[in-house]
């Protein structure tokens, strides 16, 4: 397809975002929806709370810490639940025992972008499922390295790279540039680096502005509105 055709969406997410596996759901079909428009997405770093400690919290203490009560919680759950179920989501709440710091998971995410946009996307999606429908800890580096291997990429280069440095400061760099453009709330998707559509859209809304963005491109008309 030509480059007119062509249309980058980088989705700014954090995987234990329950509205962000929602969003996931409805950018897929959005794309599917998108007619002949050749839709490119890369996965960008987010934390939803990055003072959470490397070994992760208690999530019943965490989110009773942060919404205040058992009644507040079950509200929130009731809230999205159904909406997962839109999706084809089973959101399991109740199996979630640990709220994860993701700065790993999100490096994991970074090196599969560097493997290939099908992994990163096969990797971002197993995550999800694992996190929201299976409760699995997604700090906990045998985890991170077995969906790794799962999505395509070599497990055993992500179990050795993980106890170290590697990307953690390009990571923590991506999410103040995030910050720094203004990204509060997830998810956000950012269409050619230039339209933001915030938050877990509908996926009419998401195809449309995806048109939309592809016709102004191949018009020319977003090099001029940047120009």
């Amino acid at each position: 397809m030509s480059a007119e055709n062509s249309i980058t969406v980088d989705v700014v997410s954090d995987v234990v975002c329950p509205w962000c596996f929602i969003g996931q759901k409805r950018l897929d079909k959005a794309i599917a929806s998108a007619g002949d428009i050749d839709v490119h997405v890369r996965w960008r770093p987010f934390q939803l709370d990055p003072t959470i400690p490397a070994g992760g919290m208690d999530r019943r203490q965490y989110m009773l810490g942060k919404f205040g009560s058992e009644e507040r919680i079950r509200e929130i759950h009731a809230r999205i639940e159904p909406l997962g179920e839109a999706e084809e989501i089973h959101f399991a709440f109740g199996a979630i025992k640990v709220a994860p710091n993701t700065l790993d998971a999100h490096r994991v995410i970074r090196w599969a972008g560097a493997a290939g946009e099908d992994v990163q996307n096969r990797l971002v999606r197993r995550l999800f499922r694992l996190n929201f429908e299976e409760g699995v800890n997604l700090g906990d580096h045998a985890v991170l390295a077995e969906a790794a291997g799962e999505a395509g990429m070599d497990a055993s280069v992500v179990e050795t790279l993980l106890p170290t440095d590697a990307d953690v400061e390009a990571v923590r760099n991506e999410i103040a540039t995030a910050s720094r453009m203004g990204i509060t709330g997830v998810p956000c998707f950012l269409i050619e680096g230039k339209y933001a559509v915030m938050g877990a859209q509908e996926a009419d809304t998401l195809a449309d502005a995806i048109r939309q963005i592809a016709q102004a491109k191949a018009r020319g008309e977003l090099e001029t509105a940047t120009g």
